[in-house]
């Protein structure tokens, strides 16, 4: 692909998060197979739900029908075989968070401002000696909170009084204990090694709420061995396992709690808030405006939502944070300003009042103050060779863009830096990523990385022995992840970013790529190399919003014409087992179906079920697979491994995959394998085949977007078959659909961060 502009030094571009995000409203429809009771698990019904669907599960948050979930939103399967809806809660809602406790000082900074803010309302509510305007059940932080939320939509108030005692984001805060949590988690239990005790006690409270005990091994991998006692005490717990909706978790607290319980249980709103954030977090967004979240609980019957969502931030469910650093907000002293806060209002802009959970906030300062660090301890060298050798000679952050072809410059600067005696890698998104480089380039996956299971280990100081990191795919990066990998990076290391920016987005919350693309704090290198052949051109174009017809002399790309649903099917199975082995010489075990969803008449149930029975019938003797069966394999969400059924054993379902043999024990194999050779575009990320043959038929025009149409037919090496029943759906959303905004905080923290004086 070919980009037309080559900087090595920084852009400036605005880098605010994504305005604009619809509010998380009421419940959607659930998916085929979700957690749900007999009647649906609606109020009244007695239930909290049941685990529905056989055979093995689409991952969780994989939509039945529609537009998928934003950006690859929750492509991963969920406890207890039970899919969810592309809504439904995200990966593992313990706080702590992966890999972002570290010390990382923002982290800690936001903790303590949290606490000196307590603090002040303390004073402040002292000095008015009333009650707040409503909420009169509410005190200290909650009711102020709801009074200075109602100050700033009503445009008396800027809203950055609320935060005037947190110190500026570049002087170094002490850390604090976190906020007490509303769910007190212990950490979850490993799957299958819950006490049998501790799980005998869920299945008994769940039997007295009316729920099915199927819930049991998922409700104790969510909160721990005191699971039973923890939901026994507050009901609404139930909503943070994956899958349970709030209707559900209603439900169950009547069956417990009897008519004593309602709509205003502050449970219920800490509950209910938790929710609402670990869904939008399942669409990338990091936080949420309180005004979104207060949509939100009112579909969901919540009589006040202002003393909802004050009542939530009381109990931790869910902590307040600004836009930004609080360095252009923080209180000047005194003698400069006599006057009280509120008297100073008409000085500042408006600060949006957002809200978040706190393993996200964590991980996204975390960071942040990560990021802000190797640019500040970057080398500083000077080396001879293209743009992107010299940028990252001289710094420790550098972003570069390109399609697949310019993935050949930072595996080039890699080899370069070992030959100057430097410890440098590369680190791919998949094991198929790995593979497309070659043994040569010595590439790990980032999560192999992490784990120590590949790469070059660590010092004596906990960080990665590196002086440069490659990391390709980077649009891929969730928060969480980048903010792990930063941290383990020592002091002077050079990081450098690269990947297409037209691809759609992480999996989890985040949008770690293109917000270092707008924030414009580091040397960024767009990429001249374009994507070779016809196959390129045609990328090429979608990427810039044009759908063009490309010659194609090779038969690179056919356009096949269907009418329904049904033709849909059939005719991709004929490319598959026939005209793509016979004219294209690709066989059927390298040629990939893509569709936009798990559930529907073409989805990847159905396509799966027909490839299965053409090309390897057989009985799914072994949970549902038969040796030889294409699997896809959710390691974690957003990492899927493509793998084939080799045999079974007492210990579980042998595989083959591109990352060598794994064996899937026999009790996760429902949650974590489905069949594979049809996946959606969200699994595919990352990975590319031979021939891919792109599946569209009419009831998927609402899920299309230029990144989804983009990275679709971007995931073929050789050749692209598109089965076409969307007719002008599909250029329309190439020219005119782009993805969903993510709301994140990224961008103006690391320009505060570096905007700042450094630290001593």
């Amino acid at each position: 692909m070919e980009h037309a502009v080559t900087a090595s030094t920084p852009h400036s571009a605005d880098a605010s998060g994504a305005d604009g995000d619809p509010p998380p409203g009421g419940p959607a429809p659930d998916a085929a197979g979700a957690v749900a009771g007999e009647d649906g698990g609606g109020p009244g019904s007695g239930t909290a739900g049941a685990s529905a669907g056989s055979g093995a599960p689409e991952p969780a948050g994989a939509p039945e029908a529609g537009p998928p979930a934003p950006d690859g939103a929750g492509d991963t399967p969920g406890p207890g075989a039970a899919e969810t809806g592309s809504e439904g809660p995200g990966a593992d809602p313990d706080p702590a968070g992966g890999g972002t406790e570290g010390t990382g000082s923002e982290a800690q900074a936001e903790l303590a401002a949290q606490r000196a803010l307590r603090e002040r309302i303390a004073r402040r509510k002292a000095e008015r000696g009333g009650p707040v305007e409503s909420g009169a059940k509410l005190s200290g932080q909650a009711a102020d909170l709801l009074a200075a939320v109602r100050a700033v939509e009503g445009g008396t108030s800027s809203g950055s009084d609320f935060f005037d005692d947190a110190p500026a984001a570049a002087a170094p805060r002490p850390a604090a204990e976190a906020p007490r949590p509303s769910v007190p988690r212990a950490a979850p239990a490993a799957p299958g090694r819950t006490p049998p005790e501790a799980l005998e006690a869920v299945r008994a409270l769940l039997a007295r709420g009316g729920a099915p005990e199927t819930l049991a091994g998922p409700v104790a991998e969510t909160l721990g061995d005191g699971a039973a006692g923890l939901l026994a005490e507050d009901p609404w717990l139930v909503l943070s396992v994956p899958g349970v909706r709030p209707e559900q978790a209603d439900a169950f607290a009547r069956a417990l709690l009897g008519p004593g319980c309602g709509p205003d249980d502050e449970r219920r709103a800490a509950a209910l808030v938790a929710w609402l954030l670990e869904r939008a977090a399942a669409h990338g967004h990091t936080v949420q405006e309180v005004s979104a979240v207060r949509a939100g609980l009112a579909g969901l019957g919540v009589p006040d939502e202002d003393a909802a969502v004050a009542a939530a931030v009381e109990a931790g469910a869910a902590l307040v944070l600004q836009d930004g650093t609080g360095a252009d907000t923080a209180e000047e002293p005194e003698e400069a300003h006599p006057t009280a806060p509120e008297d100073r209002q008409e000085d500042r802009p408006p600060v949006p009042v957002l809200l978040g959970l706190d393993r996200y906030a964590m991980a996204e300062e975390s960071l942040a103050d990560g990021l802000a660090r190797l640019v500040r301890t970057g080398p500083g060298d000077a080396w001879e060779g293209p743009d992107l050798v010299r940028a990252a000679a001289g710094s420790g952050l550098v972003v570069h863009t390109g399609g697949e072809a310019a993935r050949a410059e930072p595996v080039a600067l890699v080899a370069g830096a070992r030959e100057r005696g430097l410890r440098a890698l590369v680190a791919v998104h998949s094991r198929s990523g790995c593979r497309r480089l070659g043994p040569r380039d010595g590439a790990v996956t980032v999560a192999d990385l992490l784990s120590g299971a590949a790469g070059p280990g660590r010092d004596e100081d906990g960080a990665l022995a590196l002086d440069l990191l490659a990391v390709l795919d980077a649009p891929l990066l969730d928060v969480e992840s980048a903010a792990a990998l930063v941290e383990a990076l020592p002091d002077g290391c050079r990081l450098v970013l690269s990947g297409d920016p037209h691809v759609l987005g992480a999996a989890g919350p985040g949008r770690v790529f293109a917000d270092l693309l707008a924030a414009g704090v580091c040397p960024r290198v767009d990429s001249r190399v374009p994507d070779p052949g016809p196959l390129g051109e045609l990328v090429s174009g979608i990427g810039i919003g044009e759908l063009n017809q490309v010659d194609a002399p090779g038969k690179e790309i056919a356009i096949v014409p269907v009418r329904e649903a049904a033709e849909a099917v059939h005719r991709t199975v004929q490319l598959v087992a026939d005209s793509v082995p016979r004219a294209i010489g690709v066989p059927a075990d390298r040629t990939q179906v893509l569709t936009v969803g798990h559930g529907g008449p073409a989805g990847t149930r159905a396509l799966n079920t027909a490839l299965k029975q053409h090309l390897n019938p057989g009985p799914g003797r072994f949970g549902g697979f038969d040796p030889g069966d294409r699997v896809a394999l959710a390691e974690a969400p957003g990492r899927t491994v493509a793998a084939t059924v080799v045999s079974a054993s007492p210990e579980g379902l042998r595989l083959d995959g591109e990352g060598g043999a794994v064996t899937v024990p026999r009790d996760r194999v429902a949650s974590v394998l489905r069949h594979g050779w049809a996946m959606t575009v969200h699994q595919a990320a990352g990975m590319r085949w031979p021939a891919v043959v792109v599946v569209l038929p009419g009831d998927a025009a609402a899920g299309l977007s230029r990144p989804w149409v983009y990275t679709a037919f971007g995931r073929a090496e050789r050749h692209l078959s598109v089965v076409h029943g969307v007719d002008r759906a599909l250029p329309g959303a190439v020219a005119d659909v782009a993805a969903e905004p993510r709301r994140t905080r990224l961008g103006v923290l690391l320009r505060g961060l570096l905007a700042a004086p450094s630290p001593s």
